[in-house]
C-alpha cells in the first residue's frame, strides 16, 4: 500500500515538471512567434537578401576643350550592412586586413547597427585588400564588397585647387546643415568647385534587393532602382594653359631655392583670365597636393604630408593668399591722380632719391632726376607716386582702390574667398590704434603698409584695365552639363561693370603698362616676346622673411585676350621671382597663336 502511494506521488511530480516544461516551451514558443516574430522573420531575410545603396556616379568635369579633368571609374567599395552587429572579432579581423584602426572601424559598424542604409568601411581597395577580404568574408557575414563608381582625377594634382577634393561626409558636418538627409558615409564635395556644385555632380544613388548565400555572395538581384548621374561641368580652364603655367611654377620655385637666391621659396599663386569676359584659363597655388588621395579616405602617410608643410598645400592661394601690393598697386595710385587731375602726364617732377617731406626714398637709394609719368611708371619710381599720393590723398586711393575691386571678393565661383585690405585712417586705428600719418600715405601709395590684396584681385585690376576700364569678375565654369553632353543651364555670373575713370586715364594707364616692357623699364627683357605685351613688376614688403615678388601682364599689348598675375612667396624682387613664370607661360601661348593663325 505504501508502495503504491509512493509511485502515485512520483507521478504527479513527474507530470507536474512535464507540464512546467511543457508551459515553459509553449511560452518560449509564443514569445518567440508571436512577440519576437517579425524581429526574426527580418534576421531570417537578411540571411538571404540584403538591400544595397547604389551610389550615382559623380558628374563629369572637363576642360573649355572637353578634356577630362575629373571622372567616375568602377571601385570596390566595403560595406557594413545597416542593423547587423558586428563582433569585436570581426572588427579587429577587418583593423588587420585593411590595415585600420579598430577604433575607426568599431564607430563604422556602430554607426551601421542603428541605421537604415549600410555604412562605407572603406573605399577604392586594392587588388591585396580584395583577396584578403574575399578569402575572410565568411568569417564577416554583415559584409559586403560591391563594385561602385569612385572618383577618379585624370591629371592627378594639375588643377587641384580648381577641382577640389570629395570625401566621406561626417556626422558632424550633417548636424551642420549642409549636407541635411543625407546618411552618414555619403560621397560629397568637401573643397574647390567639386563642394561649390556638390548637389548637381553627385546625382541621386539607387538601390537594390540581393539573393545572396552565406557568405554574401551574390545569388541574383531581385528588384531595384538605377542611380541618377549627377551634372557635368565644362570650366573655362585650358589644361594646356594650366599644365604650363604648373610648370613653369615650379620650374623657377625650385631655381630659385637651388641658386640661393630665395631659399624659401616654396609657395606661389598665379592665375590667368580673359579680360574680355573674366573666364579663369589656369590657376595654380603651391605647394599643391593630388585630390586622388582623398578618394576612399586619405591615408595616413598622405595627410601627414600635408598637414606637417609649413605652406599649406590645402590653401587656394590665388583666393585666400593677401598680400601687400607692392608696386602693381601704383595703377590704382597713377589712376587716382590722373583722374582727379592731381598731374598732368607731361609734368615733369624732380626724383632726388628721396621725397622732400619724408626720409622715404627708392630703393637702393636711386635717383631718377626730372621725370614724367610714363618714365615713373615704367621704371617703378616710388619718389615719384609717394607724390602722386600726397596729392590724391589717401580718401581719393581708397575709392579707387575700391572702384577697381580691393577691399572685397570678385565673386570667382570657389567658396571662402578673401577680402582683402585697404589701408587708411580707420583701418590704422582699428589695427594698432594709432593716427594716420604723411608716411602711411606714401607706404599706401606704393601697395606697402596695411593694404592687403589676393592675387585674383589683382589680375582683375589688370583685366579692367586690358579691356579699357570694363571689369569682368573671374568665373570657372563655363556651362553646366547633362549626363549625354547637352547644356542643362549657364550658371549665373556677376554682372561686368564699367569703371567710373576717365577712358583718357585708362589710356595712359594702359601706355604705362606697355612701358614697363620695353627698353628702361622694370620689365624690359619682355621686349623679346613674340609680340609687345603690357605689364608691371612689384615686390611686397614681408615682415617674416624675404620680400614676396610679383609680376603682372597681359598680352597681346593691343587687343589683348590674357592677363597674368603671379606671386612667389619670399622670392624677394619682382623681376627676378615672378617675370621669368609670367614669361615663360606667354612666349608658348603667344608661339601658339601666332602658330594657329598663320595659313601655313
Amino acid at each position: 500500500m505504501l508502495n503504491h502511494h509512493t509511485s502515485a506521488d512520483r507521478l504527479k511530480k513527474m507530470l507536474a515538471a512535464a507540464l512546467a516544461v511543457f508551459l515553459l516551451l509553449g511560452g518560449r514558443l509564443a514569445w518567440l512567434q508571436l512577440y519576437k516574430g517579425l524581429y526574426y522573420g527580418r534576421q531570417a531575410d537578411g540571411n538571404r537578401m540584403r538591400n544595397a545603396v547604389v551610389m550615382a556616379p559623380r558628374g563629369r568635369i572637363t576642360d573649355i576643350h572637353g578634356k577630362v579633368l575629373a571622372d567616375s571609374s568602377p571601385g570596390y567599395v566595403l560595406s557594413f550592412q545597416a542593423g547587423h552587429a558586428v563582433s569585436d572579432r570581426e572588427v579587429n579581423l577587418l583593423a588587420r586586413l585593411l590595415k585600420m584602426k579598430p577604433e575607426v572601424i568599431r564607430k563604422k559598424a556602430d554607426r551601421a547597427e542603428n541605421t537604415y542604409e549600410p555604412i562605407t568601411v572603406k573605399a577604392e581597395l586594392d587588388t591585396r585588400e580584395i583577396t584578403s577580404l574575399e578569402e575572410h568574408l565568411k568569417d564577416l557575414p554583415g559584409l559586403s564588397l560591391d563594385l561602385q563608381p569612385m572618383r577618379h582625377y585624370t591629371y592627378g594634382p594639375v588643377a587641384a585647387h580648381v577641382l577640389g577634393y570629395v570625401g566621406e561626409v561626417s556626422e558632424e558636418q550633417i548636424r551642420q546643415g549642409r549636407y541635411k538627409g543625407l546618411p552618414p558615409g555619403s560621397i560629397v564635395g568637401k573643397d574647390g568647385l567639386e563642394l561649390v556644385y556638390n548637389d548637381l555632380l553627385r546625382g541621386k544613388a539607387g538601390h537594390k534587393t540581393e539573393e545572396v548565400d552565406v557568405r554574401g555572395k551574390v545569388i541574383r538581384e531581385l528588384a531595384g532602382q538605377p542611380p541618377e548621374s549627377g551634372k557635368g561641368l565644362m570650366l573655362t580652364i585650358d589644361l594646356e594653359l594650366q599644365q604650363s603655367l604648373e610648370q613653369a611654377v615650379d620650374k623657377q620655385l625650385k631655381a630659385l631655392r637651388s641658386s640661393g637666391i630665395a631659399p624659401n621659396a616654396y609657395a606661389a599663386a598665379a592665375v590667368a583670365m580673359d579680360p574680355n569676359t573674366g573666364a579663369v584659363r589656369a590657376l595654380v597655388s603651391r605647394p599643391g597636393f593630388d585630390p586622388n588621395w582623398f578618394v576612399g579616405g586619405i591615408s595616413t602617410a598622405h595627410w601627414k604630408i600635408i598637414n606637417e608643410d609649413v605652406f599649406h598645400p590645402l590653401t587656394n592661394k590665388v583666393i585666400n593668399g593677401q598680400y601687400p601690393a607692392g608696386s602693381t598697386f601704383k595703377v590704382v595710385t597713377g589712376s587716382a591722380a590722373l583722374d582727379c587731375h592731381k598731374v598732368t602726364p607731361e609734368e615733369m617732377i624732380f626724383d632726388s632719391g628721396k621725397h622732400w617731406l619724408a626720409d622715404m626714398g627708392n630703393a637702393g637709394g636711386e635717383a631718377l632726376g626730372w621725370i614724367n609719368f610714363q618714365t615713373a611708371f615704367a621704371m617703378s619710381d616710388n619718389v615719384y607716386f609717394y607724390e602722386m599720393g600726397r596729392r590724391a590723398g589717401i580718401e581719393n586711393l581708397n575709392g579707387y582702390a575700391k572702384e577697381y575691386g580691393f577691399g572685397k571678393p570678385t565673386g570667382i565661383d570657389l567658396e571662402g574667398e578673401s577680402s582683402g585690405l585697404i589701408a587708411g585712417p580707420a583701418a590704422k586705428k582699428k589695427v594698432f590704434d594709432e593716427d594716420w600719418t604723411l608716411g602711411d600715405t606714401f607706404n599706401a601709395a606704393i601697395g606697402q603698409g596695411l593694404t592687403l590684396v589676393t592675387p585674383v584681385q589683382i589680375c582683375q585690376m589688370l583685366s579692367a584695365v586690358a579691356a579699357d576700364g570694363v571689369i569682368h569678375p573671374p568665373y570657372l565654369v563655363e556651362k553646366i552639363l547633362n549626363a549625354d553632353g547637352t547644356v542643362h543651364k549657364i550658371p549665373e555670373r556677376p554682372a561686368a561693370r564699367k569703371l567710373s575713370i576717365e577712358p583718357e586715364t585708362i589710356r595712359l594707364i594702359q601706355k604705362g603698362l606697355k612701358g614697363v616692357t620695353q627698353p628702361g623699364g622694370t620689365g624690359a627683357w619682355f621686349a623679346n616676346l613674340p609680340v609687345p605685351v603690357a605689364g608691371k613688376t612689384g615686390t611686397a614688403e614681408n615682415p617674416h622673411g624675404q620680400d614676396h615678388g610679383w609680376f603682372i601682364a597681359y598680352a597681346p599689348a593691343e587687343k589683348p585676350d590674357l592677363a597674368i598675375a603671379c606671386i612667389v612667396e619670399q622670392g624677394s624682387y619682382g623681376a627676378t621671382a615672378s617675370g621669368p613664370i609670367v614669361y615663360e607661360v606667354l612666349e608658348k601661348y603667344l608661339t601658339d597663336k601666332l602658330k594657329k593663325a598663320s595659313p601655313n
